[in-house]
């Protein structure tokens, strides 16, 4: 008797420890990060965003997931910028242009015709500039980890072709929330109009506006070419997006969680970069098939839009500091010289 006495103890004791060691793994669960962004899940963002994904789970082995949430369902960049900052929201991917009312040094990306190529906006962006303007971000609560490419900035409207500067006259166009877009658009003659891009759409579509500007990429997965007959390549700026991190979730991870969410950062943007130049290589003329008018702007009218927004570059260095301005040019320079 008590043999089995003993016997059901014992039963009893790895019953209670085998049920406190399942009880325990439940209780660990994997560290879940809310990512938000502004465009479709099918986009050129929505497909780095699951690389990024995917990329964080496999190197925290499985401790660290991200539930990615895109079109702009937690709101448009202004107010997920304020989620992260108050540490209501963990992660997202946005606009570097609507940071400027954040942090100025933004601005630097804005200005007009300031970078030609991709391999001059990758050199400036990765590099010492690009850290620069990136570390700003801390002191207001952020912390960004990679530039993604959003890509260069074309035109598109429903009222006419713009052929030359004078086309511009009278044209309803939505631009970012952000002074530099306005003030430039303003110069060149438009009627420009800041509107978040989640009411793009319908603002086109019911006429609100007349046009607006992004690049290939998103006017073809916003589908814009339903909405917008006129479509003018002009390159007018080169836009990136921004990884960013809330700065109150930031503090609170481990060295090795951080090092984990940099490396994966990385990876995505490597894939982003490289995802949205192939798919803007062929957009335009996907744009064109489905039914866009399109036209180059020639380089003397390019000349022309630069020459008439002079001052607004003068505004964007007073406004960064002349230090960081003539510190990009002097790096520009530089990366030029080694074609």
């Amino acid at each position: 008797m008590k043999t089995l006495r003993l016997s059901l103890l014992a039963v009893g004791l790895v019953s209670l420890t085998l049920g406190t060691v399942a009880a325990q793994a439940q209780d660990i669960k994997p560290r879940l990060i809310r990512f938000g962004y502004g465009l479709a899940e099918a986009s050129n963002q929505g497909r780095a965003v699951k690389v990024l994904g995917e990329n964080v789970e496999k190197l925290s082995g499985g401790k660290i997931k991200l539930r990615a949430i895109g079109g702009a369902a937690l709101g448009p960049d202004t107010q997920m910028q304020q989620a992260l900052i108050g540490g209501a929201q963990e992660m997202m991917v946005g606009s570097t242009a609507t940071l400027v009312g954040i942090t100025k040094e933004m601005a630097l990306w804005d200005t007009p015709f300031l970078i030609n190529n991709s391999k001059e906006a990758d050199a400036l962006l990765d590099g010492p500039i690009g850290d620069k303007v990136k570390a700003k971000l801390e002191e207001k609560g952020l912390v960004g980890l990679v530039y993604w490419e959003n890509g260069f900035r074309n035109l598109t409207n429903n009222k006419r072709a713009v052929a030359k500067l004078e086309d511009l006259d009278g044209i309803k166009l939505r631009v970012m929330q952000n002074n530099v877009f306005l003030d430039s658009f303003k110069t060149l003659g438009a009627n420009a109009v800041p509107l978040p891009f989640s009411e793009l759409f319908s603002a086109l579509e019911t006429k609100a506006v007349d046009g607006q500007e992004n690049p290939y990429n998103t006017i073809l997965s916003a589908k814009f070419y339903e909405v917008q007959k006129y479509l003018t390549v002009t390159n007018h700026v080169y836009s990136p997006w921004i990884v960013l991190v809330s700065k109150k979730f930031w503090d609170g991870l481990s060295k090795d969680e951080r090092a984990v969410l940099q490396k994966a950062a990385v990876i995505s943007r490597d894939f982003e970069r490289k995802d949205t130049r192939e798919e803007a290589a062929k957009a335009l003329g996907d744009l064109k098939a489905k039914g866009m008018q399109i036209n180059e702007l020639s380089p003397a009218e390019a000349a022309r839009m630069r020459d008439r927004l002079t001052r607004i570059n003068a505004t964007v260095a007073t406004s960064v500091g002349m230090d960081l301005w003539n510190e990009t040019q002097a790096e520009l320079a530089k990366i030029r010289a080694k074609k």
